[in-house]
């Protein structure tokens, strides 16, 4: 993807199923690196499910606040094909978004493949979490270089 124009903004969208683990720590650490970077004005994030949970699981909450994130007041939330239209990349986690069809996406689609961390240790979450902070942050790289 090659980097956006100075004037254009990206909107960039993190994709599950659940929306309860990956997807909102992608989001958090995605908003954490945009602050970092000074961006804000230059990348929008959204997140969403297509079956989402009622809540974001306990083990991710857990996780991230280890990487001084407080994801305790997130919700899961759904993510529709009209919502979409305007994205230039989403990004799923490895987790089908067929319920959403690419059709409508305007943009870019990328999978990172992610182990779902629902029902994993927090040792497993915690290597779940750090690869998606390296996913991050190597989009972020791309993106903004």
């Amino acid at each position: 993807m090659t980097a956006p124009d100075a004037r254009a903004k990206q909107r960039i969208a993190f994709v599950c199923v659940q929306n309860a683990g990956r997807s909102q720590m992608a989001t958090a650490f995605a908003e954490r690196e945009r602050a970092r970077r000074g961006a804000n004005d230059q990348i929008d994030v959204i997140t969403g499910g297509t079956d989402p949970a009622s809540r974001v699981h306990e083990v991710v909450v857990e996780a991230m606040r280890e990487r001084d994130i407080d994801l305790s007041d997130r919700t899961s939330r759904e993510v529709t094909p009209e919502e979409l239209q305007s994205v230039d990349l989403v990004l799923t986690m490895g987790c089908s978004a067929s319920d959403v069809c690419p059709a409508t996406w305007n943009g870019e689609t990328r999978d990172w493949a992610l182990t779902d961390p629902h029902g994993q240790s927090l040792e497993t979450v915690r290597g779940i979490r750090d690869e998606i902070e390296r996913n991050v942050t190597a989009l972020f790289e791309e993106l903004l270089d």
